[in-house]
Parts: C-alpha cells; sequence; structure tokens
C-alpha cells in the first residue's frame, strides 16, 4: 500500500485551487507572541474549507470498518492527543506510536515523531493508508462521501469540485491550521498578567529556563519544540528505531522529535510510546540522566533535583494548559 499511498499522495498535490469569488479567506487569530502561519497557496484557508475540515476530521467514515475517526485517536478534551499509550484502530489494532497532540501542529515543518512527513495535507493520507489505523483506501472515501449530498455540497462550495483525495487531504488540513493554542496561565503571565502564576509556577518556569537544567535548549520557541531529534537515553535498545527509520543513518537510532509542551498536562501518557505514565515520572527519568544510551544527547545527564524542585516543575507544566482551547466549541465535532 506505500506505493499507492505515494501516489495517491503525489496526485492530490498537481490541483491549484482559486479560493471562490464567494468565499472570504480566513485569517487566524494567533496569540500574542506567535508569528503568522505559513499556508500554502494551493489550500488557503476558508471558513467554508475549515468547516469541511472539520466535518470530515470526526467522520468515522474515514476508516475501513466505519469505527475510527481522526478524533478518535485526538480528543479535543486531551488537547487533541489520546490518553492511552498505544491508541487502537479499526478492530482494535495498535500501531505502535502514542498519539501526539495536535495544538499549534500548522507551525510544524515536519510531522510524525520520526519527521517522516513534511505537510499537514501529505499527513492526511498516512492513517488512512496504515493496516493498524484506519486501513481504508482515500479513493474509496473519497466515492462513499461523493454519494452524500450534503457532505458532496460542502466540497463544492469549499473548492469547487466533487469530493477527492484533493478535498478530503485539503479540508482536514485547513481545520487542523485552526487549532492554535497560546492562551495559557503561562502566556498571561510572560504578556503581563502577574497574578496568573502560583510561586511554585514560577520557581519551577525559573528552573526550566535556567542553565542548569537546560531544558529550553531543547523546548524552546514559542512551541516549547525546537522541531529537531534527539536521544534521551529513553531505551537501552529501541524498539522503535525513530529518526533512523527515515534517514536509514545509524547515528538517528533512538532520535524522536522534541515533543511541544504545551497542554503536556492533558497529554499523558508521555513519550513516542506512551511508556512514561506521568508527569512526575518524566521528569524523574530526565532527574536520573537516562539510561546511558551510547547514542544519547550529552545533555541528559543526573541533575540532582529536590523533591521541592520536582514539584515546582510540574507546576510549571501544569501551568502550560489553555482551559480556553481545549473547551473552544469550534474545535468540538457538532
Amino acid at each position: 500500500m506505500i506505493l499507492g499511498f505515494c501516489l495517491i499522495a503525489f496526485a492530490s498535490c498537481k490541483v491549484d485551487p482559486i479560493v471562490p469569488e464567494t468565499q472570504e479567506k480566513y485569517v487566524l487569530d494567533l496569540p500574542e507572541g506567535f508569528p503568522q502561519m505559513n499556508v500554502p497557496s494551493d489550500n488557503e484557508l476558508t471558513q467554508e474549507r475549515i468547516d469541511l475540515g472539520k466535518n470530515l476530521f470526526f467522520d468515522t467514515r474515514l476508516s475501513g470498518d466505519n469505527s475510527v475517526s481522526c478524533g478518535s485517536c485526538h480528543n479535543p478534551e486531551l488537547s487533541f492527543a489520546d490518553d492511552v499509550p498505544i491508541s487502537p484502530g479499526i478492530e482494535q489494532r495498535l500501531g505502535f506510536r502514542n498519539a501526539p497532540s495536535l495544538a499549534n501542529v500548522g507551525y510544524k515543518n515536519r510531522l510524525f515523531a520520526d519527521g517522516g512527513v513534511s505537510t499537514l495535507e501529505f499527513q492526511v493520507l498516512a492513517p488512512m493508508d496504515s493496516h493498524e489505523e484506519m486501513d481504508v483506501s482515500v479513493l474509496d472515501v473519497a466515492e462513499i462521501l461523493k454519494a452524500d449530498p450534503s457532505v458532496n455540497a460542502l466540497s463544492q462550495k469549499a473548492y469547487g469540485r466533487d469530493v477527492d483525495p484533493f478535498v478530503i487531504t485539503r479540508s482536514i488540513a485547513a481545520f487542523e491550521r485552526t487549532l492554535v493554542s497560546g492562551n495559557s496561565p503561562y502566556d498571561r503571565y510572560i504578556n503581563g498578567d502577574l497574578s496568573a502564576l502560583s510561586e511554585p509556577a514560577i520557581a519551577g518556569m525559573n528552573l526550566f529556563f535556567s542553565p542548569q537544567l537546560a531544558c529550553s535548549s531543547c523546548h524552546s520557541t514559542f512551541l516549547f519544540s525546537d522541531g529537531n531529534y534527539y536521544n534521551i537515553g529513553l531505551e537501552e535498545v529501541y524498539a522503535d528505531n525513530g529518526r533512523e527509520r527515515i534517514t536509514s543513518n545509524a547515528s538517528d537510532n533512538g532520535k524522536f522529535m522534541t515533543p511541544s509542551l504545551r497542554n503536556i498536562a492533558l497529554t499523558a501518557p508521555y513519550m513516542h510510546n506512551g511508556s512514561i505514565p506521568t508527569l512526575e515520572a518524566v521528569i524523574e527519568h530526565f532527574n536520573a540522566g537516562g539510561v546511558n544510551h551510547t547514542l544519547q544527547d550529552a545533555r541528559i545527564q543526573p541533575l540532582n533535583l529536590t523533591s521541592t524542585q520536582k514539584d515546582q516543575l510540574v507546576s510549571f507544566l501544569y501551568s502550560l494548559t489553555d482551559v480556553e482551547f481545549i473547551e473552544n466549541p469550534n474545535f468540538r465535532p457538532e
């Protein structure tokens, strides 16, 4: 199916639709300090495209047995992540990686923990093609949706054409670009509301950004991720070889993209395989200095944190929760 997946993706990139005159371009309401998002010219945002994409994001007809939607593994209440180590696909089949949060996904230059996909539009096809997730051909899905008068009418309104792979991938990506999160207590604090953070959270923030811990050397930028790949000494032998899977470079074994920490308190369990159940356990992993994998990043060293410092770090991480984002009705199924 991989060859078919690539060919369909290639074909879906060949048309360059112009926003119909009846539609207005949608302007993202970005939080203070957030840069403009790069939106591809063949998928400019409009309300009609976003509405169609939201409809399809929560539509179980995108799976082979009509049991799983994108929203099954990316729950709005969990910052569009899941609360199990590995999310079940159709027939309860399990893949091999933890479902990541989709908060601010429109800013990413590479998708998946190994960076194997470069665009949101291309990414939409991957879970559909996967035997463990949706296990369906996007061509079959397009025929089913085209036969639904209400969905096809939305497609004509949004893209001026019947439902096809282009419409499916573009509309879902358009909806996902609206999933912007940047109004946590931490954000309010750095933007001038000094009452937004508790004293323990402020102490934890100072630890987080300190040279001693160097957390922010990887969890940087407004996304709390530098978008790079590191081996953090999670396992002595990695069952999932991470970035090496994409590059075939042995030096990339066990390297995974730095995850964003925004809404991190909502997205347990943690790591690429969901192997660490709590934030407290994550901090213990880094405090211990990892497991000394031969390719482990040199910055992963014992930290000798006190119990008070650990609690302060947890308080800070909780302050990255954006309640407005997870409660936004525009991100919920109708």
